[in-house]
């Protein structure tokens, strides 16, 4: 797996593209980064920098205990530098709760000031309806079970990771 060992959701992390999560909790991190949000979509918690903090106030407010329940879009931004490297950063792109484009110029280096901008993040999909162990067994479309595996619960998931190898040829060995 490509999981590092940092106890929190890094840029790296999102390599593959921007991704949705719903904050779950609000709690104290450390001095440096002291805010500590909990995301139902990811099993480490996200400390946003500076920066995305004050652009978390902006659109919703200084106080942070009304942050759960909503959502934001996450994405990597690889022209953030710490000191003279590019390390990559996380930024947010979309956030729930707010019903315009919000533009917000902050801090971004000493002395020089960058536009943040977020777009409205629509409404999360609805929930599928649960699935009858017949409807999965019946199924012969492997990317509309892989949809609804993102929303199945825990015993569906395991039929419908069944049915999905029954489903995929294996591998040929060389």
């Amino acid at each position: 797996m490509l999981v590092g060992k940092s106890d929190q959701l890094d840029n790296v992390d999102l390599l593959s593209g921007p991704r949705d999560f719903t904050i779950t909790e609000i709690g104290r991190g450390n001095a440096e980064q002291p805010l500590s949000i909990t995301l139902a979509e990811f099993p480490r918690p996200w400390r946003p920098g500076l920066t995305m903090r004050r652009l978390l106030a902006a659109i919703w407010g200084p106080d942070a205990s009304v942050y759960v329940g909503r959502r934001v879009r996450l994405y990597r931004d690889e022209n953030v530098s710490f000191g003279n490297d590019k390390t990559g950063g996380t930024r947010i792109s979309h956030a729930s709760h707010i019903d315009k484009r919000v533009t917000v110029s902050l801090p971004k280096s000493k002395g020089k000031f960058a536009a943040f901008t977020v777009e409205p993040l629509p409404d999360a999909p609805a929930p599928s309806p649960t699935l009858s162990p017949d409807q999965i067994a019946a199924s012969t479309d492997v990317t509309w079970l892989r949809e609804q595996w993102k929303t199945a619960g825990p015993q569906q998931r395991e039929r419908i990771q069944q049915r999905v190898a029954e489903l995929t040829p294996p591998d040929d060995a060389a």
